[in-house]
């Protein structure tokens, strides 16, 4: 969190707040919020799909009509796609071209093709947006000094066996103000 808090803080510094206009420029939180959906989709069961004809997959024979679920956590946590599968490491989507458009398919959090959730557009600036605000105002820290228990209880939806709870201490941006007429202050 302290590299990603890091990037929001040096781009938006001198602005005092967090704007669309920079949210462009935060690749290592795009990378967080990437591998965050990549360990904890937001559906981990995607919608169902009906095979439209009959077709093989992995030598199973999957025959037209048939209603077929895709499990993108397991996906998402494959040794196969991912090395190191259960670790959290941001780094991995650095200079990737692994995006969320469901054109890669090892990487499927908002699903793929012609079902892709509608929402994405909404979705990613929308995580990006109130995250960037809340690593540039806050400095964050948990209750006590102890590790995160970050096991998972398996329903509809993968959530966290226990809540996660982070104590937030103001952050207080100096802000530079540049003028170029004395007249230009007011007071």
């Amino acid at each position: 969190m302290a590299k990603a808090q890091a990037e929001v803080r040096q781009v938006f510094q001198g602005k005092g707040n967090v704007d669309e206009t920079g949210i462009h420029q935060l690749q290592y939180l795009k990378c967080v919020i990437k591998e965050t959906l990549r360990l904890h989709p937001i559906l981990p069961l995607l919608l169902p799909r009906e095979c439209g004809k009959n077709c093989e997959i992995n030598g199973f024979e999957i025959p037209s009509k048939t209603r077929v679920i895709i499990n993108a956590w397991a996906i998402g946590r494959d040794p196969n796609h991912w090395a190191q599968p259960e670790k959290f490491e941001p780094e991995r989507f650095i200079n990737s071209s692994v995006d969320f458009l469901g054109t890669n398919f090892e990487f499927i959090p908002f699903g793929a093709g012609r079902r892709i959730c509608p929402g994405i557009l909404f979705a990613v600036p929308n995580l990006e947006l109130p995250l960037a605000q809340l690593l540039f105002h806050f400095d964050w820290k948990l209750p006590k000094q102890e590790d995160i228990d970050m096991t998972e209880e398996f329903a509809l939806s993968v959530r966290r066996k226990t809540d996660l709870v982070l104590v937030p201490t103001p952050y207080h941006a100096s802000i530079i103000v540049s003028y170029k007429h004395k007249e230009d202050i007011f007071v």
